[in-house]
């Protein structure tokens, strides 16, 4: 850190800590400098030192330190004025509002010095000559903190009426206040309104939008606009979470969170912003926080996440339940503090309202990684078992095994935990009849996989015992298939063969009826199936073909049986819509995939038309992928969201994860980005309820992205994709997809102006991508990376990227952006010191190496090389021209000007050689080289080319603003040569 010694160092080292984060250590640098400022005994050296003390104390966590910089700076200029330059005396009355908000922050000044301070601001403003407008809005603030709701309707009223001057707040933080004054005040929808131009960006500054962003949230939820206000959380806190002074807007969105259910990520920012508990230099945004803190923390409580570990002050650990008491004694005795000094209980008031505040909305997806902080909701639990058999014979069993038996018979979701109520209230079937005891023991089975076996043979024989033959041997022909599916195929087949025949001759005497027979046919086609499947996986295709024909056989048998039959009982119907499933899908195997399609259709449509829609969702799922594999993503969408509707609350959370997700995919190919996103969006909530963030929903998020960004929802995006690249792998999601995540973070980051961070993303997919046989997006991201760079002022590190950039061009055989390339290198060169030679060359190359590719190219490459080709001695003209700026003497400008006009020049033939294509560009190398012309004093050359450029759109409307600019500057540089001429006579003349 170099040492001051003029004036002008100081000034320098001011500027540089004004572009420091805020914080202790840009406020200890700004101390430092007033030192360093008072060894220079300059009194304006001091004063603006002040100044800056006095601003990087109000943008950080120690406010209550810059009262002490402003009273010398008053008292410098009560003494002497004059050492005060027209800047110093702005901001000197500019700050006089910092100081009435700094001391109602400060419980421990007295109102009356609030007041006193008022009227002195008052009075100086009127003495200056100012506007009333910055002084009624400063009592606005006074008695709307103090509860003086008159006072305050009046003071707001003359802030609006009062002419805004220099004194005013910018627009942005002015509607920032009235829109919270509406809100306060019950009208939410009048406080957005009013925020709309900042939220819009037609109004910003420094802290804003960030701290509209931040308001809003609580009122949009209130209105029920939650998808805008999970924007503005996702869009706000990335623009305060770097910035220390605003805990204020940072508590806004802590309670965002616990309001919308996503408790989780609220304690993940209390831990990024530890020091917020603790800071006291705010003591107003220190009661915010605190009282967000307490609803967040008592929330979690109310869950049952009292015990719950939580972020909290340094120097101990802290439960949820232990942090919720503290915080709250910490905000109410602030607020008591605040209340003693403004003899009302106005914030106290207010501060126990927001604290009590219940969940606007149960769960607001947001897109970013977060882990639910509770379960989610479930169905309510059966009856409690009752304490013993005897009681389990009792009127409550009955009721449990009714229920049961309903479900089942009805094929209802959730059949297998009714009949699991049963199981504990009556263990081992304890007080059951037996045909009771036969269904639990069947259905135990069923929940228990390959560890049922020997349960469906207890539940066979207690069918058998109960009078019920057929039942016994459908028991038994489920167990056979349940053995399939643990691998033992042909096992499974030769006993389900032997059930198989006596089910049939039992149904032929009338012993059984059509239900228990197609249960039987069904598990023998089901495992027919089975082998299907084992022999294509071995690749044996004698055995595939004779193991198809078979299953096929077996299905059409299923529907032979049960199709027509059943009346109120809708097991057939189901039994035959599966048998269809299992047609379409040896279609399928077979390779007849419209055949699939329409019996997967068929499928589906039977389960709804039988009232069980929820098993249609497996079928439609496999028409949406037979229609996007033919490429009729119409189609695909129809079935996925069939599938959506009708699997509803019964599929798993990550089952309608990948729905949604396929379903954003699909609508995402058709362009429909904005349903894309919300599906995407609902993905990722429900792969972080399936508890599988880390895999597919980071897939999501990355989705999620990619559509946030193309719909321009940078800040959004942005978020999304840095939460998405926390779980992203190669191993996992493939490197492509990491690539792609990093590739669309940096394009937002750009869009956003972080052009470091951007370079920084886009090196990083770079680096990746240069191990792939395919290096066209290797080269594409190196030449990005480059623009990120130069944006961000690393001329260096621009150039080297480039020059990697364009070797990759090169050997692509990329000639137009390997010409981009050298330009963009030659602009950097003339930006550095003696680097107009190095660009001249840089350009120079570009020129030839457009040409060599020009002279080689097929026809269907020549027109657009060709526009590359005047492009860029378009380029060379501005580099050479504006490269003469460098040059002492007027010869050697002279020289710059007519080697730009000759670049230009040629530019204008090579567009010319394009006809309509090239006409705007003609007309625009047209005008260069004739204000160039002019320049040189060639007045009547310079009119010629004018004239041709008006020529050149005779007969064209202005309809077209290229044609109505190019025909105004035409037309100025007629009258610039006329008058240059006229000038020219006189001269001769005299």
């Amino acid at each position: 850190m170099s040492e001051i010694t003029d004036f002008d160092a100081l000034r320098r080292a001011l500027a540089e800590n004004s572009e420091q984060p805020e914080g202790p250590a840009r406020n200890a640098r700004a101390e430092q400098l007033l030192a360093e400022a008072e060894r220079l005994d300059v009194p304006l050296a001091v004063i603006e030192a002040l100044g800056h003390q006095l601003k990087v104390y109000n943008y950080s966590s120690e406010k209550d330190k810059m009262f002490v910089p402003f009273a010398r700076l008053l008292r410098m200029w009560d003494e002497r004025p004059e050492d005060f330059d027209e800047y110093e005396t702005h901001s000197l009355h500019w700050v006089f509002k910092w100081m009435s908000a700094g001391m109602l922050d400060q419980p421990h000044v007295p109102l009356a010095s609030v007041e006193k301070w008022l009227g002195e601001m008052e009075h100086r403003y009127r003495i200056a000559g100012h506007s009333e407008r910055a002084v009624r809005g400063a009592e606005f603030s006074v008695a709307e903190h103090i509860g003086d709701l008159a006072r305050a309707e009046r003071a707001y009223t003359a802030w609006l009426a009062a002419d805004r001057d220099g004194m005013a707040d910018c627009h942005a933080c002015e509607l920032h206040r009235q829109g919270a004054w509406q809100a306060r005040c019950g009208r939410d929808a009048e406080a957005v309104e009013l925020w709309r131009p900042v939220l819009e960006g037609e109004f910003a500054c420094a802290h804003e939008p960030h701290t509209v962003l931040a308001s809003s949230l609580a009122p949009l939820l209130r209105l029920g606009r939650v998808d805008e206000a999970r924007a503005h959380h996702l869009r706000g806190f990335r623009l305060v979470r770097p910035m220390e002074s605003m805990r204020g807007a940072y508590a806004d969105h802590v309670e965002f969170c616990a309001l919308t259910g996503n408790e989780a990520r609220g304690l993940e920012l209390l831990a990024e912003r530890p020091a917020y508990f603790t800071d006291t230099g705010q003591p107003r945004s220190r009661l915010d926080f605190m009282a967000v803190v307490t609803l967040l923390t008592e929330r979690l409580t109310e869950l049952g996440l009292g015990a719950r570990r939580v972020p909290g002050p340094a120097g101990r650990t802290w439960t949820a339940r232990e942090l919720a008491a503290h915080a709250r004694a910490e905000a109410t005795e602030l607020a008591e503090r605040f209340d003693r000094r403004n003899g009302t209980s106005c914030v106290g008031d207010r501060i126990r309202a927001r604290m009590a505040q219940h969940p606007l909305v149960e769960r607001l997806p947001l897109g970013v990684r977060t882990v639910r902080a509770a379960a989610a909701p479930v169905a309510a639990p059966p009856p409690p078992a009752p304490e013993s058999p005897r009681t389990a014979a009792g009127p409550g069993l009955s009721a449990l095994v009714a229920e049961a038996r309903r479900l089942s018979d009805t094929l209802q979701p959730h059949a297998l935990e009714a009949w699991a109520a049963v199981g504990r209230a009556a263990p081992d079937g304890v007080g059951l009849p037996t045909r009771d005891r036969a269904e639990l023991a069947d259905h135990e089975a069923m929940a228990h996989g390959p560890e049922g076996l020997a349960l469906f043979e207890r539940a066979a024989r207690l069918y058998a015992e109960a009078g019920d033959p057929g039942e016994a041997l459908a028991a038994r022909a489920r167990g056979a298939y349940v053995r399939a599916l643990a691998g033992e195929v042909d096992a499974a087949l030769a006993t389900v063969t032997g059930l198989y025949d006596e089910v049939l001759a039992l149904y032929a005497d009338e012993g059984t009826g059509v239900r228990q027979t197609a249960s039987v046919v069904m598990s023998r086609a089901r495992i027919l199936m089975r082998r299907v499947h084992e022999a294509a996986g071995r690749g044996a295709a004698g055995d595939a073909h004779a193991a198809l024909t078979d299953a096929e056989a077996a299905a059409r048998e299923v529907i032979a049986l049960v199709e027509g039959r059943g009346g109120d009982d809708v097991r057939p119907a189901a039994r035959a819509a599966e048998a269809r499933a299992m047609l379409a899908e040896l279609a399928g195997l077979t390779g007849d995939a419209e055949r699939a399609a329409e019996l997967f259709r068929r499928a589906a449509g039977a389960y709804v038309s039988a009232g069980l829609p929820w098993f249609a969702v497996e079928y439609e799922v496999q028409v949406a992928a037979l229609a996007h594999q033919a490429g009729d993503l119409a189609g695909a969408e129809r079935a996925l969201r069939d599938a959506l509707e009708h699997g509803g609350p019964y599929v798993e959370p990550v089952g309608r994860a990948q729905l949604h997700l396929q379903l954003a995919e699909v609508l995402g190919g058709r362009d429909v980005t904005d349903e894309a996103a919300e599906h995407a969006l609902e993905a990722a909530h429900w792969a972080d309820e399936a508890g599988e963030s880390g895999t597919l929903g980071a897939w999501a998020r990355q989705q999620l992205g990619g559509f946030l960004l193309r719909r321009g929802r940078h800040a959004e995006a942005a978020e999304v994709l840095e939460s998405a690249l926390a779980d992203l792998s190669a191993d996992t999601h493939g490197d492509g997809a990491v690539v792609q995540a990093h590739w669309w973070l940096g394009d937002c980051l750009g869009e956003l102006g972080e052009h470091r961070a951007a370079a920084e993303q886009r090196l990083k997919a770079a680096e990746l991508a240069r191990h792939w046989p395919e290096q066209q997006d290797h080269a594409t991201l190196s030449h990005l990376a480059a623009e990120s760079l130069g944006n961000a002022g690393l001329t260096e590190e621009a150039d080297r990227a480039y020059t990697r950039a364009g070797g990759l061009w090169r050997s692509l055989g990329n000639a137009q952006f390997l010409v981009r390339s050298l330009r963009a290198r030659a602009w950097l060169a003339l930006g550095r010191d003696s680097g107009a030679p190095d660009a001249r060359e840089l350009m120079a190359s570009a020129v030839r190496e457009c040409e060599t590719a020009l002279a080689a190219a097929d026809p269907a490459d020549r027109e657009q090389l060709s526009a590359e080709l005047g492009g860029t001695h378009r380029q060379f003209a501005e580099l050479l021209a504006r490269s003469a700026s460098e040059e002492a003497e007027d010869a050697a400008i002279r020289a710059a000007f007519e080697a730009a006009l000759e670049q230009t020049t040629r530019a204008v033939a090579v567009f010319a050689t394009l006809g309509g294509p090239g006409l705007h560009g003609r007309t625009g190398a047209e005008l260069a080289a004739g204000w160039l012309e002019a320049d040189l004093g060639r007045p009547a050359r310079a009119a010629a080319r004018a004239r041709a450029v008006l020529a050149a759109y005779e007969g064209t409307g202005d309809g077209d603003e290229t044609v109505h600019a190019r025909r105004a500057e035409a037309t100025q540089l007629l009258e610039a040569a006329a008058e240059a001429e006229g000038a020219e006579v006189v001269r001769e003349a005299e």
